[in-house]
């Protein structure tokens, strides 16, 4: 695969708003983060199915250029904190950029403690419909802010680890961490 570098995403409308992309290193891997000087748009591990067209999609909003700003450098922060086993949870601004029903649900996650997790079926019974078990796994999908909104937290009915965008192993290293570092009763998967 070759790399995917933050790069200037020029959109067609010149009246749109700027944004700044950085790397951010981790100990699980790369994360590449895009924000504005207002708030956090994504953070993806670079090994991320459809990284690269999720950068295309945010350069239709927004003009993408290398540097920073002041929620990068928070989140970069607070990830620090966060692989330090010191920050539970995320004060960086984000924007949740989504459907109602896609916002709703990376809300929900927002409130999964770490080091625990929760099924697809639990959680759409806390959004009040059981059946929508399919459709959280599509929100669960469609998050572009990694950690932050902890969908790696949410696994199978059965226990089993389910997927995850960067990568089933950056998901057990996410759970691991964090059931080490913060502890939680009940099952981890």
């Amino acid at each position: 695969m070759g790399e995917i570098r933050p790069q200037v995403i020029q959109p067609p409308d010149a009246q749109v708003e700027d944004a700044s992309s950085t790397w951010l290193e981790t100990p699980v891997g790369r994360m590449v983060a895009v924000a504005t000087e207002r708030s956090l748009l994504l953070l993806e591990f670079e090994t991320r199915r459809g990284l690269a067209a999720s950068l295309e999609r945010l350069g239709s909003a927004y003009r993408v250029r290398p540097g920073r700003t002041a929620p990068l450098d928070s989140v970069e922060r607070e990830l620090r904190g966060y692989f330090a086993g010191e920050l539970r949870e995320f004060r960086t601004p984000v924007a949740l950029r989504g459907t109602e029903f896609q916002t709703s649900v990376w809300r929900a996650l927002q409130g999964v403690p770490g080091g625990s997790t929760v099924s697809y079926g639990e959680l759409a019974t806390e959004l009040g419909n059981p059946r929508s078990v399919r459709a959280v796994a599509q929100a669960n999908g469609a998050n572009r802010l990694a950690v932050i909104v902890p969908c790696h937290r949410v696994i199978e009915a059965s226990g089993g680890l389910g997927g995850y965008g960067g990568g089933v192993e950056v998901k057990r290293w996410l759970l691991e961490h964090e059931r080490a570092a913060f502890g939680a009763p009940g099952r981890l998967f």
